[in-house]
């Protein structure tokens, strides 16, 4: 090849590259399209860990804030992962520090145990999810967040095994694409989400693994039928292929004020919410 031909083919071979790269790009961001019917799900906001506020002794995922986000009829988003012993709970750290002023993790204790525990100081207690379940009986819409540090098909599989027999609106979501890989395998009928935000700005340090989830490189694989999105990065290019291209459903996460809600609204069909009184009429 001549140093003509070879100048000629240079720009034509990094095009060609540049081409599979973003073809290979969208490819990976493809979400599921034959999604099942998510009405019951629409037209809710949606209170983040229950309608809490520890000043008034209403903590974050407790009975109590549950019962008040039933009273008030919205929607609501908590978080579930298993004790030692298997059994599903509603709690959001990994670890028992912040809400208990214990130095363990939640996988660490069995349900006794943490049921000795007190919630922000408070009398409320950590719920199992079928307490939850037995309280909303069905009043409310759920968003059900699977927590997952890494791979363990038990706790979806846990998780499941009390959804299947309820009767009442709900929707999964996880930030482990793997838990959305279970539901896809033995639940495709049930409504699912991908949770992201742009974990490289909010860690300060990019990694592979970063990367891919930040872009949601994964959805080849979990198939999320909406995107959960934290509404700051609410610009970011995957997330606008997402639900802007393939239509996927976006819902906001955490708005906590007003303001903010006004400030996305046009972003977003589903928002979660805390600390303030959602307006939807403005």
């Amino acid at each position: 090849m001549n140093i003509f031909a070879l100048v000629l083919f240079i720009p034509f071979f990094a095009a060609a590259v540049l081409f599979l790269l973003a073809a290979l790009y969208f490819l990976l961001l493809i979400p599921r399209f034959n999604s099942p019917d998510c009405s019951a799900l629409m037209g809710r906001f949606y209170a983040h860990r229950g309608l809490h506020n520890l000043a008034n002794g209403v903590p974050e995922n407790s009975l109590k804030a549950f019962r008040l986000a039933v009273e008030k009829g919205y929607g609501i988003e908590l978080d579930v992962q298993l004790s030692s012993d298997g059994v599903p709970v509603v709690f959001h750290d990994n670890t028992l520090t912040r809400m208990c002023g214990v130095n363990k993790r939640v996988c660490e204790l069995s349900l006794t145990e943490l049921k000795s525990l007190s919630l922000g100081g408070t009398p409320e207690q950590i719920p199992t999810f079928r307490e939850f379940l037995e309280l909303v009986n069905g009043r409310v819409p759920l968003i059900v967040e699977i927590k997952m540090e890494k791979r363990d098909d038990r706790i979806p599989e846990a998780v499941n095994g009390l959804l299947e027999d309820y009767r009442g609106p709900y929707c999964i979501e996880s930030f482990h694409p793997s838990a959305l890989i279970w539901y896809k395998k033995h639940r495709p009928d049930v409504f699912r989400g991908q949770l992201c935000t742009n974990f490289m700005k909010e860690n300060q340090k990019c990694s592979p693994a970063y990367f891919l989830l930040s872009k949601m490189l994964t959805n080849i694989a979990a198939k999320p039928d909406f995107i959960a999105y934290n509404w700051k990065y609410r610009n970011d290019l995957s997330r606008r292929i997402c639900c802007n291209l393939y239509h996927a459903l976006p819902v906001a996460w955490t708005i906590r004020s007003q303001q903010e809600l006004d400030q996305c609204r046009r972003d977003f069909q589903l928002f979660i919410f805390e600390g303030f009184a959602p307006d939807s009429g403005r």
